[in-house]
């Protein structure tokens, strides 16, 4: 089977000067990687003031994120550049802050709770596929959008029991849209401690843009705060929550050492996140992986053939075995896990040393940018075979002569080893499980009804900003698969 490497812009051929990786990354963090950045272990940048140093090495990568976070927290221009949009939420704090509201967080992503939702995802997927039904036969489609809106009308339904209709999908797609391709540009000064820089006017775009997409949240979370409030004045906790959206336990949960539960700012701020974070992260990944099946037919055929099998009768299953009908895909599973490694949602994470520490032979300073790139160590040549080639059977068959002629590890080694697109250690994503759980079940709904096809001259350009996402789109021709 031949398979697919999908083209992305190729890294320049030497490593650029100091200064050209300012302004390169300024458009997209991937336009500053080289050739030598998939091989090395350990690269380094030095500007006044400025020392950055990337990681792909996975004992310094654990280092990193594992055995030493707390001597690595997130770097300070993600709190500059996401506060106007998320505020003081999990992803933007450090320290005893971030501790208290992961905790108070963690309730609502239990795996039960997760299971619990099941059926809310299968109201917006069955959405997405009214939607899709209603695209003529064979056109072209742009399935990023289509991606965005499903994602945002899981995370809606699940954190707060409201369905999003197209017009407020397409606004909250526009407005993050901007907010994404101005963050390269407000956050590299902070990371290039030249903050000084970030043009006024830029910064003004951004927060209108947050504004716009934080405004939409709070007319949603206000009535349901107020409903809670009153009903606890009146001494029944339990009025006008369901029990199986996330904003209910949000509102409910309380500190175990000073009762106190999230004020109505705090909520907002979490709610935020998880609705940005986690519709964005999953759009991206789903994006993708519909370019990757279109470019992989066969693939692609055996994917419907275990959708078609495994969805027999799901309708009529309850939450759990649905649930579990879904999971046990295994191709559905590889597919998206490939599609993960290959275009990571998050490409880069930015950490910034507390204290002074040994990596290899260099003395990393207080203050120094610590990056760390699942794209790198994701395409990482010594890593992974064949590492820029789309194929989800890695994972299942027994070593292959290209792990042998390479030196490479087996891509199960590899998946322990040098796999974090969640990311790694106390900070890894709050939502892998509802992110796994909500992918399998799109994915298989789309595989068993439709099939995608590229559009010829039409080559998805990725960038790399909050997310990786697609420069010009991701169109393909939409069709229905032939019954029998």
């Amino acid at each position: 089977m031949t398979h697919f490497r999908p083209h992305y812009p190729p890294p320049a051929p030497r490593k650029p000067g100091p200064w050209q990786l300012f302004f390169h990354k300024r458009r997209s963090w991937l336009d500053g990687l080289y050739d030598r950045s998939y091989r090395m272990k350990m690269g380094e940048i030095h500007l006044p003031g400025v020392d950055l140093y990337m990681v792909n090495e996975p004992p310094l990568v654990r280092q990193v994120m594992v055995e030493q976070a707390a001597n690595f927290p997130k770097h300070e221009m993600l709190g500059d550049a996401l506060r106007p949009l998320l505020g003081d939420s999990i992803f933007t704090t450090n320290g005893a802050v971030w501790q208290r509201q992961r905790e108070l967080m963690n309730p609502s992503f239990e795996a039960a709770r997760v299971k619990r939702v099941f059926g809310r995802m299968r109201d917006a997927a069955d959405a997405m596929v009214q939607r899709l039904r209603q695209v003529p036969a064979g056109s072209e489609h742009d399935l990023e959008v289509e991606m965005t809106h499903v994602a945002a009308d899981i995370i809606l339904r699940t954190i707060l029991s409201q369905p999003l209709d197209g017009d407020s999908a397409h606004r909250v797609f526009e407005a993050f849209e901007r907010y994404q391709a101005l963050a390269p540009k407000l956050m590299m000064p902070a990371f290039f401690g030249l903050r000084w820089l970030r043009p006024w006017w830029l910064q003004r775009q951004s927060e209108r843009a947050a504004a716009e997409i934080r405004s939409l949240l709070v007319g949603m979370i206000q009535p349901r705060h107020e409903d809670y409030q009153r009903a606890l004045k009146a001494g029944d906790d339990a009025a006008a929550l369901p029990d199986d959206d996330i904003l209910a336990t949000l509102l409910r949960v309380r500190d175990a050492k000073t009762g106190e539960g999230f004020g109505f700012d705090e909520l907002v701020n979490q709610v935020a996140m998880l609705f940005l974070a986690g519709h964005e992260t999953s759009a991206s990944a789903l994006s993708w992986s519909l370019h990757l099946l279109a470019h992989a037919p066969d693939v692609q055929q055996r994917m419907h053939d275990e959708a078609v099998a495994g969805l027999v009768g799901v309708e009529a299953l309850d939450h759990d075995e649905a649930a579990s009908r879904v999971k046990d895909m295994v191709l559905v599973r590889n597919v998206f896990r490939e599609t993960l490694r290959l275009f990571p949602p998050v490409g880069f994470f930015a950490r910034q040393a507390a204290v002074g520490c040994t990596m290899r032979d260099k003395q990393v300073r207080p203050g120094a940018s610590v990056v760390i790139s699942p794209w790198l160590i994701q395409r990482h040549r010594e890593l992974w075979a064949a590492p820029d080639d789309f194929d989800p059977d890695r994972y299942e068959r027994e070593a292959s002569d290209a792990e042998a002629a390479a030196g490479c590890p087996h891509a199960r080694e590899s998946l322990r080893r040098a796999y974090l697109p969640f990311g790694m250690g106390p900070r890894v994503c709050i939502g892998t499980a509802f992110a796994l759980q909500e992918a399998s079940l799109i994915l298989a709904m789309l595989a068993r009804e439709f099939r995608f096809e590229p559009v010829p001259g039409h080559v998805p350009q990725p960038v790399g900003r909050l997310t990786i996402r697609a420069d010009n789109g991701i169109r393909l021709k939409v069709h229905r698969w032939q019954a029998g």
